[in-house]
């Protein structure tokens, strides 16, 4: 097999969902969202692995804040099962690594499959935080939960992308498995807030006011009846008030009504509150991954 690396061009949205669907099905991440993220996107690297005109591999990088000096940054190398020991996972990392190292980073962040984990181990990773990916079944949703008096629950198709996005940065800094970063706010309208694959009508946020304290997006594939909760927060100030519960079993309650019957997600096994949510929403683990690092 001869395979080349390249960096990734909207025409080849249609392969790179071909290797996210072959590596993480349980991901909604379709054609058209992955080409308005290589149209739209600054703060990445991406690298793809081609074989004549097949994808057979990818991998990004997220790029440290200008100035910051080594930097732990986040990357992703997915190899689809078919296509593995023939050296394209190699040598995607050895690209993406060196592109970090260009970038001023001095350490890189990574989540493992377990069917990757000796990979990663050979090449120098440390294994640290156990993470877990889990699905429920949307026949079985509870019925959504009433917001505190005083608050109102509202759709994303109400809302302004400043009122999410202010949300959301208060959120991801915090997640402890360090993979709910984002871009700055022009770029996150292009490429998260205008996601075709998000519906804004099965993504729910509690105001006070006009401030969201508590958000879910929820991206969709309706054509496999599958949705993702590819965020889920609430903001420090106003936790320990049951809000994640609220949002989410609305989002979960309309994504049944409205024909789904599989919701997924992914949590750290040390966020309890969010685990504890997911377990009464019904959610039951389906498979894992670890959190790995390494010096550059």
């Amino acid at each position: 097999m001869v395979f080349e690396i390249r960096p990734a061009r909207p025409a080849d949205a249609v392969g790179v969902a071909q290797v996210w669907a072959a590596v993480m099905p349980h991901l909604v991440k379709s054609a058209r969202a992955i080409e308005t993220e290589l149209r739209g996107g600054r703060s990445r690297v991406i690298l793809i692995a081609v074989d004549g005109p097949d994808v057979v591999g990818y991998s990004n990088l997220y790029l440290p804040e200008a100035g910051v000096a080594g930097a732990r940054v986040r990357i992703t190398v997915q190899v689809p099962p078919s296509y593995r020991e023939r050296g394209i996972g190699t040598a995607l990392l050895t690209a993406i690594s060196a592109e970090a190292v260009t970038a001023g980073a001095g350490r890189l962040l990574a989540a493992v499959a377990e069917d990757s984990k000796a990979f990663a181990e050979k090449r120098g990773f440390e294994l640290g935080r156990r993470m877990s990916h889990a699905a429920a079944d949307l026949r079985e949703a509870r019925e959504p939960v009433a917001p505190p008096a005083g608050l109102r629950l509202t759709t994303y198709a109400e809302l302004e992308p400043r009122q999410v996005f202010d949300a959301e940065v208060q959120v991801r800094d915090d997640d402890p498995s360090g993979f709910s970063g984002g871009p700055a706010y022009d770029e996150w309208v292009k490429v998260s807030w205008n996601n075709p694959d998000i519906r804004r009508d099965l993504s729910f946020a509690v105001l006070d006011g006009d401030r969201v304290l508590s958000f879910v997006t929820t991206t969709a594939d309706a054509d496999r009846g599958v949705i993702w909760s590819n965020l889920t927060g609430t903001i420090p100030s106003a936790r320990g008030r049951g809000l994640a519960k609220v949002v989410k079993s609305h989002a979960l309650a309309a994504a049944r009504d409205a024909g789904f019957v599989t919701a997924s997600t992914g949590n750290d096994a040390g966020n309890l509150p969010m685990l504890a949510v997911n377990k009464w929403l019904g959610y039951r683990t389906t498979s894992g991954a670890w959190t790995a690092e390494k010096a550059l």
